[in-house]
């Protein structure tokens, strides 16, 4: 019975027959890249469990990562060591990019314009894929092809090799890409595959998505120069794709932000509750909420008073600050703070938002990899390291008026550089930068002998899954890990 032709599933064969099927594939590639980031609380775990900031009061795996020991035997580890997700996303976008001619070819209603947009959404998603992969493993192998189900062992290519191949293939999706989708963009003519603007908004790759992953692939490389420049474009153009800076209410609200997709997303990917698109795990509310947000009695991460306190030090920041009397003047970033475990409260998307249950713990929201806050600090961090002082203090001080604060003052906010990253912890706590924001401050400030030694020594990355190495032949482990 096993062995029957299911009669739900198309197969292969009759694949990349109409405009279906080449829907059907573009929307694969982008679930794949989501599960991808998902699964294991990959996304989280990567960029912020490993920083350091948030403490883990039960679970020995979150643990071993915050304590860098990335070859502890551990369900989460093995899985966070393993590149495997990644490249399920590199060979379906290659196969795409192989086969959509034939929709072209098979069916009349797929237009030479709906299949550029297509073909630079794909592209650009291999290349963030590549991306991803090389911030967290290093050097790996750049395979462009599927080589029609054959998979063949290779060895790693040289991080460099992959991130000059990664920017000019997002270099060439900017170009074809859309401002907007089904808004009569001149880039994206009528309806894409059918469906209004709501459909689409804040879930597919647009021109400033990839001028932002531009921007953070030219950051981690320390091409500054081309930060300011990727970085411009976005502040030029940002009304084009109906994009704004956004509230601290709406920022931290139940059914605010997070909560379903939008335009302000500059690159994320929802869990659509009106689709029933939720789960239980895979969001950032898994690992931090507890009660007496939901009826979880300890999160399995967060942040302790002193901690909080050492970031959050400044009057009137809407995201978190404390009275005269040492009571939080808001919970827009953390709840309960007084108790045993302050509940950091960003991001809490429950079932449907504000008419969530606290007893029945799924998950709606939306995994989200920058928005306009993000690129405007990261701006101000690339001028700031080119010397561009007056602007790079512009650029910060949009963000601290935009959540309360005094302009910034060097006697009381310190230096220009350490005040940027101080408020990219604040503003992007708990969405997945601060990992990588501390080894591009390090590689910047380098005055911290510990951690400039694991940069040096490749300690940033993570190992390699064994029954990778046991497969490959031809990969060899980061030495920091052998």
């Amino acid at each position: 019975m096993l062995d029957v032709d299911s009669t739900r599933v198309v197969n292969e064969e009759n694949m990349w027959r109409n405009m279906e099927d080449s829907r059907a594939a573009l929307i694969g590639v982008y679930g794949l890249v989501r599960a991808a980031l998902a699964d294991y609380n990959a996304y989280w775990i990567y960029g912020d469990v490993r920083a350091g900031d948030f403490v883990a009061p039960t679970r020995q795996d979150l643990k071993a990562i915050i304590a860098n020991q990335l070859t502890a035997s551990y369900p989460a580890i093995e899985a966070m060591s393993n590149w495997r997700r990644w490249y399920a996303v590199v060979n379906a976008a290659n196969v795409f990019l192989e086969r959509i001619h034939e929709v072209k070819e098979n069916d009349e209603r797929y237009s030479d314009n709906n299949m550029t947009v297509d073909i630079a959404q794909i592209r650009f998603l291999r290349a963030f894929a590549y991306f991803y992969m090389v911030r967290v493993w290093g050097d790996v192998p750049l395979i462009i092809s599927s080589h029609d189900g054959d998979f063949q062992n290779k060895a790693r290519d040289n991080q460099d090799k992959v991130l000059t191949w990664a920017e000019q293939e997002m270099l060439a999706a900017a170009a074809d890409l859309p401002y907007l989708y089904s808004l009569s963009d001149e880039q994206q003519l009528g309806d894409y595959y059918n469906e209004s603007a709501g459909r689409w908004s804040g879930a597919l790759a647009r021109k400033l998505t990839a001028y932002a992953l531009l921007a953070h692939l030219a950051a981690w490389q320390g091409n500054y120069p081309d930060v300011a420049t990727y970085t411009k474009f976005i502040m030029d153009n940002y009304s084009k794709g109906r994009m704004g800076y956004t509230s601290t209410g709406d920022l931290t609200n139940a059914n605010g932000f997070f909560f379903g997709k939008r335009d302000n997303h500059l690159f994320g990917f929802n869990f659509d509750w009106g689709h029933v698109d939720a789960s239980f795990t895979g969001h950032l509310e898994e690992l931090t909420l507890a009660a007496p947000v939901v009826n979880k009695s300890v999160p399995d991460i967060y942040l302790t008073k002193d901690s909080i306190l050492s970031v959050f030090n400044e009057i009137g920041d809407e995201r978190f600050s404390l009275d005269t009397l040492g009571n939080p003047l808001t919970e827009n970033y953390f709840t309960n703070f007084n108790g045993k475990y302050p509940i950091f409260s960003k991001v809490k998307c429950i079932m449907g938002g504000s008419t969530a249950d606290p007893s029945f713990r799924i998950f709606s929201s939306a995994i989200v990899l920058t928005r306009l806050e993000d690129i405007t600090l990261l701006r101000a961090e690339a001028l700031a390291v080119l010397g561009e002082r007056n602007e790079a203090v512009e650029q910060l001080n949009v963000i601290r008026e935009l959540r309360g604060l005094d302009l910034y003052n060097e006697t009381v906010n310190g230096s220009l550089i350490d005040a940027i990253f101080k408020e990219r912890k604040r503003e992007l706590i708990g969405e997945g930068h601060r990992w990588y924001d501390l080894i591009r401050y390090n590689r910047i400030r380098n005055n911290d002998p510990a951690f400039t030694k694991l940069i040096n020594e490749g300690g940033i990355y993570w190992p390699i899954n064994r029954s990778l190495l046991s497969q490959n032949d031809q990969l060899e482990q980061n030495a920091y890990w052998k």
